[in-house]
Formats: structure tokens, sequence, C-alpha cells
């Protein structure tokens, strides 16, 4: 089986579809790996490891001769959708519950497209679960950027001029993002707290040494291991909660998320104009919108000197090792489409045809 690995052209997307070390097990196992030249430079992987490793590297034009396949990162532009062969797969973040018109392109190509958001949250996926490989290196970036921003040191210090007291942290939403946000800001000292709808969670977050905030919202968890989505009066409730505890805390990281619809309002202005100058939010669900109400997705904005970042793809901002996890989740799908490194796709099974997002014969 030919695989394409294209040089990533979205805007801000510094990550590659697969690394060197993936490619070589790839070859290793049957396949054959072409790779745009300078696909993974710009995430620390030179064109020779490629070429080391196995891959055929290529100028642009020639990448998709004969492919049978291709990976990537961010959804493909209408000009890449358009220069695929029919019958081709690919697999990618293709965003399937918000971008209907990247979907159509590809169902109009023919394509059999792969959401790598859409993989099932079943126990033999799990090598396969890019969201949450995805999700470990956002919340460990969210707790360094806060650490700069914030103007207090995380760690309790001693010091001949006296103690340092260490930050209060707050992380919203304990999913893998929020745990390893919370894990990340306890390494570095910080006295960590955190809030989850879900109460299933408050034992992984005490575990981690955090303190569960309980505000007396509560809802139930989806099969994908999400928060179904609150009731206005729960949010309203909610909102009020966190508004008279958050002035309590220097740092805030919010991940709350419902696939599919814009991020759930959980911290309003009222709030953030309650906490003392010099704090900051991070908010990792600036991609849909963002968990405060003054988040500019995109950009990092001041609130009467609290700091609110809402940057965006961050797993992309610590592309070696986004890539090198995300390449091997990749990898793991491709071996289960093509035993052998033959494509054999059987829609019988639930991982497939759950992961599948376009297909030839599918109604549009």
């Amino acid at each position: 089986m030919r695989v394409a690995v294209p040089r990533e052209t979205a805007p801000g997307e510094r990550r590659v579809a697969l690394v060197p070390e993936t490619v070589s097990k790839l070859s290793e196992a049957g396949f054959e790996i072409r790779v745009e030249r300078g696909a993974g430079t710009v995430a620390g992987f030179a064109d020779e490891e490629y070429a080391e490793a196995g891959a055929k590297l290529v100028d642009g034009p020639e990448l998709l001769d004969g492919a049978q396949a291709v990976v990537r990162v961010a959804p493909p532009s209408p000009e890449e959708a358009a220069a695929l062969a029919p019958g081709t797969v690919v697999i990618g973040f293709l965003n399937p519950l918000a971008d209907e018109e990247g979907l159509a392109r590809l169902r109009e190509r023919g394509a059999i497209a792969f959401a790598m958001e859409s993989i099932p949250r079943i126990t033999r996926a799990q090598a396969m679960d890019a969201l949450s490989s995805q999700a470990t290196v956002a919340g460990y970036k969210a707790v360094l950027i806060a650490a700069d921003r914030v103007q207090r040191l995380f760690p309790m210090l001693m010091t001949a001029a006296g103690t340092v007291a260490p930050v209060r942290a707050l992380v919203i939403g304990a999913g893998v993002a929020g745990l390893q946000a919370i894990a990340t800001a306890r390494r570095l000292g910080a006295v960590v707290s955190a809030f989850d709808v879900r109460p299933a969670v408050k034992e992984q977050v005490e575990s981690l040494g955090a303190s569960f905030l309980d505000l007396g919202v509560v809802t139930e968890e989806t099969a994908g291991g999400y928060a179904t989505e609150l009731t206005p009066e729960q949010q309203a409730q909610q909102q009020a909660a966190l508004e008279e505890r958050i002035p309590d805390f220097d740092v805030v990281i919010t991940t709350a998320a419902v696939p599919g619809r814009p991020a759930p309002k959980l911290i309003p202005a009222s709030a953030v104009e309650g906490m003392r100058a010099g704090s900051v939010i991070v908010d990792l669900a600036a991609e849909t919108g963002g968990n405060c109400e003054l988040t500019v997705p995109g950009e990092v904005v001041e609130h009467g000197g609290v700091t609110i970042v809402g940057t965006l793809n961050v797993p992309s901002l610590m592309a070696f090792h986004a890539s090198q996890l995300y390449s091997r989740n990749v990898a793991a799908l491709l071996r289960h489409l093509a035993p052998e490194g033959e494509l054999a796709l059987d829609w019988e099974d639930e991982l497939t045809a759950g992961a599948c997002v376009t297909r030839p014969g599918d109604p549009t």
C-alpha cells in the first residue's frame, strides 16, 4: 500500500502525520511511504531522517501519483481535496461535526475518509486515540503557558528574604487534557484544585494530588467519556458558583468541551473581574469559542489586569512530540485498515465503520 505524507499547509500547523520512527516500522510491515520534501522540517524531522527510515522523498506534484492513502494532520484544503483520485483513503483530523463543506469535497472526490476524531472509544482502538494523545500535549503546554504569563512563582520558596506562597491553580474539566494539566501544575509546585461536572472523575483528580472542587453541579458521562450538556439552569448555577470561587486562584486552565457544539461558557466576565491583577486564564477550549466569556480565539487579551490566553492549536506548539504521538496513532489505524500492508476494509467492523466519515456510495 502506497501512503503519501504531505507537508501541512493549514496556517499555524507545525505537526506532521508520520515521523521517521513510524515510517521505518510501517516500511517493515509492507507499506510504501512517500513523504513530500520538507514535510517534517518545522516539527524537527529532517528529510534525511525520512530517507534513512525507508521513505521516498518527492516533490509536491509527484506525491499523489499512485497513492492509495494520504495521511495528514489538518483537513485538506479545497485544492488538495481536488487532487485526490477516487477511492483514495484519507486519514486526519477532518472536523466531521463542523466542517460539512470539507466532507462534501471529499465525498465528491469519492474519497474514503477516516476522521481521527471519530475513532470509537473502545479498548482495541486505544492506540489510535489521537484526541487523547494531543490533549495530553495540550494539557502539559497549557500549564507552561500559564507559568510564563502569571506574575507569580509556581512553587513555594523559603528564602532569606522570606517565604513565597505557591500559585493556586484551578483546572476546569478533568478529561485527558485536564488531568495532564493537574499533574504538570503539581510538578511545578502549585496548589491545585479541579472541577468537573462528572463526579466519577473525583478519584482521578485526587490521585494526582489535587483537591476536587464540588460546586453542586453534576451530569452524566457519555459512552465516549464526555460530559452530557448541562441544562440552562445548571449552566447558570455553575457560572454563579465559579464566579464565587475563581477569585481565589492565580491560574485557571479550562478544558471543557462538548463534541460538535460550541464550548460551554463557564467563566463570565464578572468572574474575571473578581480575579487578582496578574492572574492568568488559559482557555484550551478556544478552538470552539472558549469557556471564558472574554476569550478571543487565537489571541491573548488582558482584562482588568487578568491575561486570557486563547491560543489555537496548542499541541502544534510542541510539534516534535505531538507529531511523534500522532504518528503512532495514525500508524495503528493504517495497520488496522491494511493488514500486511494491503488495504482490506471490513465495514462490519465497528472500528472501521465508526471512524469512516465518507466513502463512495454514501448519500450526500
